[in-house]
């Protein structure tokens, strides 16, 4: 049977300050089990909580999931984002389906996992250190085999192994912003890894690509002007299962997530100790020239290529690639054989390494014309990007 705690949690800052809160002393929630308005999940390693909160200046009450004993409360997801109580009569509970669900007064199911044709009824709900709240079989000895999971449903802040796409089912992963603070309701603005062509990340607003950073280089993002860091290294998995950006932390106790706000930016932030508050790391996206839509500060070719003709290339440096629709790639072939393969094709219009870790490797060739390439003014890889020009 599980035991009850009373604490006193602060909510969003310059919200309806405190409140009292029932938590359970279990990172579980049975079927025997509810969480009501004032009682919480919290995980095992005190990290996240899970129940019910109001926006700053709002009554409108959601089921979400915070930072634990964290002021100003830190939300990272909410489940019923479209669909708010007006009141306090939520309960979250394991429906007899095994669905995981929130109902009104009325018993009726605000929100839900909503799974079809589910083969297990004995279904628990766990809160992760992770910030992942997963439904699982408990009848089954994997753990960590989950029928779903909020991880693959993220609102607008990214925690690590957040996002991407689950390329065996079909699942996209993506941030989508919230309309105001006080309204976690999707907004216009959404982020995520677009798996056409080279891994890369896109914000968009509506359908429209607002921002690229570039594909993926072996090291960074070839159009994100971004020092190194000592809080987490960032990767991309790209393999036929999965196509997702991740990032590993030095220290595990660091607290860092990035949140993409209601008009379009999305910020890297960490929790500080000594001033109690998220700093800023950076800002995307950190170009005047953002908008891959705009133009008026770009360029275009005076002479144009007379292929088969003689023709050559002029090497740039520290630049952000194009936005690769059409390419080839070989990882093992040299620089020297790389530009010989691009110059056998007329439609080929530059190359460069397909991976720029150590001195470079691998050949990657763009067709076509070249979509947003810039020049960054910081910029720590070795990574050139040759043009081809006419001779």
């Amino acid at each position: 049977m599980s035991t009850f705690s009373w604490y006193h949690s602060s909510r969003h800052e310059g919200g309806m300050g405190l409140e009292n809160f029932i938590s359970i002393s279990t990172d579980i929630l049975s079927p025997s089990q509810s969480i009501a308005d004032n009682e919480t999940l919290l995980s095992a390693g005190e990290t996240f909580q899970l129940g019910f909160f109001s926006p700053s200046n709002s009554k409108n009450r959601y089921l979400g999931i915070w930072y634990y004993n964290i002021s100003p409360q830190t939300t990272v997801w909410v489940a019923n984002r479209n669909h708010p109580l007006n009141d306090s009569s939520g309960v979250m509970k394991i429906g007899g389906d095994g669905n995981l669900i929130l109902v009104g007064h009325t018993g009726t199911v605000i929100w839900s996992t909503d799974l079809q044709n589910m083969s297990s009824k004995t279904t628990v709900a766990q809160l992760l250190d992770s910030g992942n709240l997963v439904l699982r079989d408990d009848s089954n000895e994997n753990a960590e085999s989950y029928v779903w999971q909020s991880f693959d449903n993220p609102s607008d802040t990214m925690l690590a192994g957040m996002l991407g796409w689950d390329l065996r089912i079909g699942l996209n992963r993506y941030l989508t912003s919230s309309k105001s603070a006080d309204d976690p309701s999707p907004g216009e603005f959404s982020h995520g890894v677009d798996p056409r062509g080279l891994p890369q990340t896109v914000l968009r607003k509506g359908s429209a690509k607002q921002f690229r950073s570039g594909p993926w280089d072996g090291v960074q993002f070839s159009g994100i002007r971004m020092t190194a860091n000592p809080l987490f290294i960032p990767k991309v998995v790209a393999d036929p299962e999965e196509f997702c950006y991740e990032y590993d932390l030095y220290n595990e106790s660091t607290l860092t997530i990035s949140m993409l706000s209601s008009s379009g930016a999305l910020q890297r932030l960490v929790w500080s100790s000594s001033s109690l508050g998220w700093p800023v790391i950076y800002t995307l996206p950190n170009d005047q020239y953002w908008d891959v839509l705009i133009w008026s500060g770009g360029c275009v070719r005076t002479n144009p290529l007379n292929c088969p003709r003689v023709e050559g290339f002029i090497a740039l440096e520290g630049m952000k690639l194009p936005d690769f629709l059409e390419f080839w790639m070989n990882t093992s072939m040299t620089l020297k054989d790389c530009r010989k393969e691009c110059l056998k094709n007329c439609s080929c219009t530059a190359y460069a390494n397909s991976n720029a870790t150590g001195g470079g490797n691998g050949c990657l060739l763009c067709f076509g014309d070249l979509i947003d390439i810039r020049k960054l003014t910081e910029y720590d890889s070795n990574q050139k990007l040759y043009i081809r020009v006419t001779a």
